[in-house]
């Protein structure tokens, strides 16, 4: 099986809204496609391609820190921050849990390192805030995230070694 990381394309997004359906069945984190193409940037959001089907995703947008999308409305308004917020990461069932997670976690901080972000923020939800500090995010215990992330929501932060570019 060969496993590529490419950016996300038109073509994805019913691909994309499957594997996030899925992921997050009977909780009130599924956002559906519209939700989720409002909290995409350019050069930020990616996709797992496994021998031509997609296997997983992770998408992202610029957000000031301690900020973060309403889960019950689509995006409206371009942010120009330092910090890009991780919105979503998906992979799907049958690949868990064999670094596929991580591989685009690390995908990602190199954009955003290329693109001149200081920091990357995100919220833990469904119990995974063990693998986002194997991954290098912290935890900040005084940002508390609105009810709809769920009540084990977790708001982290990582900082991102920046390349030559400056975020945008």
């Amino acid at each position: 099986m060969t496993h590529v990381i490419r950016g996300i394309t038109e073509a994805d997004w019913p691909q994309v809204a499957a594997l996030e359906a899925g992921a997050y069945a009977d909780t009130p984190l599924t956002e559906g496609e519209a939700g989720l193409r409002s909290r995409t940037s350019a050069g930020t959001c990616f996709v797992l391609d496994l021998d031509g089907r997609l296997a997983g995703y992770v998408l992202a947008l610029p957000y000031p820190m301690f900020r973060y999308p309403d889960l019950h409305r689509p995006e409206r308004v371009a942010h120009r921050s330092p910090n890009l917020h991780l919105h979503d990461l998906v992979v799907s069932a049958p690949l868990r849990r064999g670094g596929l997670g991580s591989r685009l976690v690390r995908h990602l901080h190199r954009a955003a390192g290329t693109r001149g972000y200081r920091t990357m923020s995100l919220i833990a939800v469904a119990g995974k805030e063990s693998f986002w500090r194997a991954n290098g995010y912290r935890p900040h215990p005084g940002a508390r995230p609105p009810a709809g992330y769920g009540a084990d929501a977790v708001y982290m932060s990582a900082p991102v070694a920046t390349g030559h570019r400056r975020a945008g």
